[in-house]
């Protein structure tokens, strides 16, 4: 026996608990876990494709930080909220005056993220176009997802234009930009600043206080989804986690519980020896 045969053993058990979560949804659920410091993953239907609802938010982002790294316009040009921008939904936009709200660029883009706000994510994608969201989205070599509609089309989703990723695919983005292999750190950085800000998501919800996680969730009817990084402390990880043909509650239960097992899973990677024993933090030197 090796010290690395019963970390084995803790592996499996990991998965295992992984899999009895998810064939609990009744719909269709995948999910991708990356480990960003070894060399651990877990997944499951990581391949499979499935509608991101809001989660495709991310790659919108992207795309506006990229064009603007190239000068095409600033993040603090203004634009005029009009009436005929407003897109119901989530968000707050869509509740304010016609042309009496004047906001910046990157204000859009927090809002985008933090209140999923549908006006402002429309405003940015006519913006960048889609077309270009999906060129960069090729050009970091993802074949499968894609930006195919504007926020709350309801005739394009019902003729199959949803926008699309997988499992896996989420992941490899969240790593990106972790590594700061998308236009430049500095770039990664400020769309992560984004993805850090405050919001209530299954992922964190079960998270230890303190916990810094960027992410972004999204739910329609049948489909929820989640793009998560997690910052812990020595042992930064992602989670991705979709399904569709949901149920209920199925996909949030499944979500709080991936989320939880995960954790405590590197949580104590991070904390072990390599034979499992737990070293607490060293106490400071007194003089």
């Amino acid at each position: 026996m090796t010290a690395g045969s019963n970390l084995k053993l803790t592996r499996e058990k990991t998965e295992s608990r992984l899999r009895e979560i998810a064939a609990q949804s009744r719909g269709a659920l995948g999910f991708a876990v990356v480990d960003l410091i070894g060399n651990e993953q877990f997944g499951l239907n990581q391949n499979s494709l499935f509608p991101q609802a809001s989660a495709i938010k991310i790659p919108v982002l992207m795309e506006v930080y990229r064009q603007a790294s190239l000068g095409k316009f600033s993040l603090k040009d203004s634009r005029r909220i009009q009436r005929s921008d407003m897109t119901p939904g989530s968000g707050i936009l869509a509740e304010l005056g016609d042309g009496t709200v004047q906001m910046s660029l990157y204000d859009l883009c927090v809002l985008m993220i933090v209140l999923s706000d549908n006006t402002a994510t429309n405003i940015l994608i006519d913006l960048v176009g889609m077309a270009s969201v999906n060129e960069t989205l090729s050009a970091l070599g993802l074949q499968h997802t894609r930006l195919r509609r504007r926020m709350m089309d309801t005739n394009a989703s019902a003729r199959g234009d949803e926008n699309l990723s997988t499992p896996g695919e989420a992941a490899q983005i969240m790593e990106i930009l972790f590594r700061g292999e998308f236009v430049n750190r500095a770039v990664c950085d400020e769309i992560l600043a984004i993805l850090k800000k405050s919001k209530t998501t299954g992922v964190s919800s079960v998270l230890p206080q303190g916990t810094e996680i960027a992410s972004k969730p999204g739910s329609i009817g049948g489909v929820t989804t989640e793009w998560a990084l997690v910052l812990l402390k020595n042992r930064p990880y992602v989670v991705t986690v979709m399904e569709n043909y949901g149920i209920g509650q199925d996909a949030s239960t499944a979500i709080k519980d991936i989320s939880r097992v995960v954790f405590d899973y590197f949580d104590r990677l991070s904390r072990a020896t390599p034979y499992g024993a737990f070293v607490a933090p060293a106490s400071p030197s007194v003089s």
